[in-house]
């Protein structure tokens, strides 16, 4: 299991256009990924549903988990999380 963090950088957070091209993105990178904020158990990453409901805002740290191999999804992900989406 390989973990990575990034902090949020949307201005909505983790909330419709974020959260859907997030979501659409994990989907797409053939690996499952899962998602969490602390405090809370990892949710699906490529579930827009379970993603909005983690309630993550601008600069909350999210952690991204999968497993052995997939470092460079979640490489992608994290440099995704980091960019303003809603731009």
């Amino acid at each position: 299991m390989i973990t990575r963090t990034a902090v949020v950088a949307s201005k909505t957070g983790l909330h419709a256009r974020p959260a859907a091209l997030f979501a659409k993105a994990a989907g797409e990178s053939g690996v499952p990924v899962r998602i969490s904020v602390e405090g809370k158990d990892p949710i699906a990453a490529n579930s827009l549903l379970q993603v909005m409901t983690l309630g993550a805002k601008q600069g909350d740290t999210v952690t991204l988990h999968a497993e052995d191999g997939a470092e460079a999804a979640l490489d992608k992900l994290v440099a995704m999380l980091e960019t303003d989406l809603d731009a």
